[in-house]
């Protein structure tokens, strides 16, 4: 590694002169001076609070806390957790859903020297059991919504409802001397061994990325920030700059609203992966002006050109795009600047050039770096990389190498490829090996495989991506299963939706005799067959469509999904749909009918007969032209989580709980 040689850091001008007019229009930008990242996030926290005590720092719905009220909260749960656990390190878990609890938690948890989990209380059990087993949690923080829950999860050992805590505890400040390399979280990803594994981060390499992020987008006290993604960088972005958060939970609150709230707060700062924006802003009329947008940060996923257009569209010649790519072992380490009158240089905009202390290299099969415009391994080296994985040092070994010279860089294989063009501009390939986004969530597709391989009857698993009508990637499952045994789709899917969260659940399952192999046995992935259109094995007999409306119905059911035919008794789950598959389906039925009538009763109606027994239920209400509108602009907006959970709250009670998250 001796050899390595980081390409040119240094923006170009024409670059640098965006990031240049990237300021609030109060001008009170106060740089994040790099000596303090040598303390720990509540030394930098309570000097915010100390600073602005009156201002507020978290906003959800109708209820504000100020930086005051935020800190005695939080410092009350850091001296519950001290009564109950004492001053060592150690992790606890952080069961909530996305809102002001969570952050109260967060920063308690912080407080007391601990290290935090997070579990998303919308993944399935399982999940969260295995995270709880591995992280191996002290003690588990929830509140009263989530109380029973976490009782179930937790039955030996401390649970900690917040909302519960009395007032009469002490809410000073802890005053603990929190060490800038003491860990402050671990967040789970998908594993490539076939199970989740947990990314360290330390006070230190936080608070790096949040000065990275002040002084490269000058945030500052006067800025309102989203918190939509789901491990909560901007909550430190917000709250270490004495800015506002605003929680926004899209799983639950769908994307609806979130037109009203970046008008009526005044929100200055959006971030989210590319694919959320993507679909807020392709549901929204036209009419709407977010004036006071300054920055979008994106990332997670390609930013095309009509994604470009989509932020010309709805934002003030003042707002500035920003690519981003990042990863949860090394924060963010490259970036590129867009502004309505950039040249978009090429289809798929490019990642950038690399922040302050991440260099960026390109490596070879051989291990050398590759020239100008050769294609190889994204590296990243720098003193500021996650420490490893909870619990795996031979897997931290082996994705950390140490610095050649002895000092204390270390260098990251990211496991994406990407070409440099002269003068150091960064584009991205996609992955080098079979890891995928879908929706923005990183997903191992060996560890959707390992799962599909746990199956009674499953001989052979294989696991690829496909893109869709829309240009959307869909997991794609190939298997070979034992003789004499004859799982249905059905019974598949039910197995995988209690397991796995509904990202990581193939739209298609496709059964052969015997996959593909090459000459040394492994899975030809190359040699898999594109799925086809023809009906899936349901385990039913097909049915046709007996009338004209369940023709028509069948017609658009089939257009969508991509299948040759549909029967009027197929479940819209076993033949491979989802969210996004739902949306578009009602959209049609609304258009082509043109009635008033709930959209749950649509989505609630998993089958062509059923849809059909809808639609003949309110034949006699039409809708006009305005009610038309309004109708398709609320089905528009609807997240995928809130379609998902439209769409099976009814399929899971007539199945006998089958879960379908």
């Amino acid at each position: 590694m001796s050899e390595l040689s980081a390409y040119p850091t240094k923006l170009p001008p024409e670059q640098e002169t965006i990031r240049a007019k990237c300021f609030h229009p109060s001008g009170t930008f106060v740089k994040f001076p790099e000596e303090e990242i040598e303390q720990s996030i509540p030394d930098r926290f309570e000097k915010m609070v100390a600073q602005f005590p009156d201002r507020v720092a978290v906003k959800t719905g109708n209820i504000a806390w100020s930086y005051e009220e935020l800190n005695k909260a939080a410092n009350r749960v850091a001296r519950a957790i001290l009564l109950h656990r004492g001053e060592q390190e150690e992790p606890i878990g952080l069961l909530f859903r996305k809102g002001g609890n969570l952050i109260v938690a967060i920063m308690g948890v912080l407080k007391a020297g601990k290290t935090y989990v997070l579990l998303d209380t919308s993944l399935p059990v399982a999940r969260i059991g295995f995270i709880l087993g591995h992280s191996q949690p002290a003690l588990l923080l929830t509140d009263t919504e989530h109380l029973s829950l976490a009782r179930s999860l937790r039955r030996e050992g401390q649970v900690i409802d917040i909302d519960g805590l009395d007032s009469c505890v002490e809410c000073e400040n802890p005053g603990l001397r929190i060490l800038p390399d003491a860990i402050a979280w671990i967040h789970y990803t998908s594993g490539s061994t076939g199970q989740p594994k947990g990314v360290i981060q330390t006070h230190r390499n936080a608070l790096h990325v949040v000065m990275i992020h002040t002084n490269d987008y000058h945030v500052c006290s006067h800025d309102r920030l989203t918190f939509l993604a789901s491990r909560g960088g901007d909550i430190f972005l917000a709250l270490l700059n004495g800015a506002c958060v605003f929680p926004v939970d899209i799983k639950l609150e769908g994307l609806a609203d979130l037109a009203k709230i970046l008008i009526k707060e005044e929100i200055t700062i959006y971030g989210s992966v590319t694919s959320t924006f993507r679909h807020f802003l392709s549901t929204l009329g036209g009419a709407e002006k977010f004036r006071n947008l300054r920055l979008i940060k994106l990332g997670g996923e390609p930013i095309y050109s009509r994604d470009v257009e989509l932020y010309r569209k709805f934002t003030s010649q003042d707002c500035i795009l920003v690519n981003r790519l990042n990863g949860t072992e090394t924060g963010t380490f490259c970036h590129y600047f867009v502004t309505h009158s950039s040249p978009i240089p090429a289809p798929v905009l490019p990642v950038g050039y690399p922040v302050k202390d991440k260099e960026v290299l390109l490596l070879g099969e051989d291990g050398k770096e590759v020239g100008i415009n050769q294609i190889g391994e994204i590296a990243v080296r720098s003193r500021y990389l996650s420490p490893g994985y909870w619990r795996s040092g031979d897997l931290t070994r082996a994705a950390f190498l140490p610095d050649a010279e002895g000092g204390d860089r270390r260098t990251y294989l990211i496991g994406d490829l990407g070409r440099m063009l002269p003068g150091g501009c960064l584009v991205h390939l996609g992955r080098k090996d079979f890891q995928v986004k879908i929706r923005g969530n990183r997903v191992e597709l060996a560890e959707v495989e390992t799962f599909l391989l746990s199956l009674d009857g499953v001989k052979e698993a294989a696991v690829a991506t496909h893109d869709d009508s829309s240009g959307n990637k869909r997991l794609v499952a190939y298997l070979a299963l034992d003789k004499d045994v004859d799982l249905t789709v059905g019974e598949m899917r039910r197995a995988l939706s209690e397991n796995l969260p509904d990202y990581m659940i193939p739209s298609t399952l496709v059964t052969m005799e015997k996959l593909p192999v090459t000459g040394i046995g492994k899975v030809d992935r190359g040699a898999l067959p594109k799925p086809g259109n023809s009906r899936p094995n349901l385990g039913s007999v097909y049915v046709a469509p007996r009338t004209s409306l369940e023709e028509l119905l069948a017609k658009i059911w089939a257009e969508v999904l991509s299948l040759d035919r549909i029967g009027v008794h197929d479940n819209f789950f076993d033949l491979g749909g989802h969210s996004l598959a739902a949306t578009r389906v009602v959209s049609q039925v609304i258009k082509n009918f043109q009635l008033e009538l709930p959209l749950q009763s649509l989505f609630q109606s998993p089958t062509v007969a059923e849809m059909a027994a809808v639609i003949m239920e309110h034949q006699g209400k039409r809708l006009g032209e305005e009610e038309l509108e309004h109708m398709l602009g609320e089905l528009e907006s609807l997240s995928d989580e809130e379609a998902q959970r439209l769409l099976t709250d009814e399929t899971t009670s007539k199945s006998g709980g089958a879960r379908h998250e």
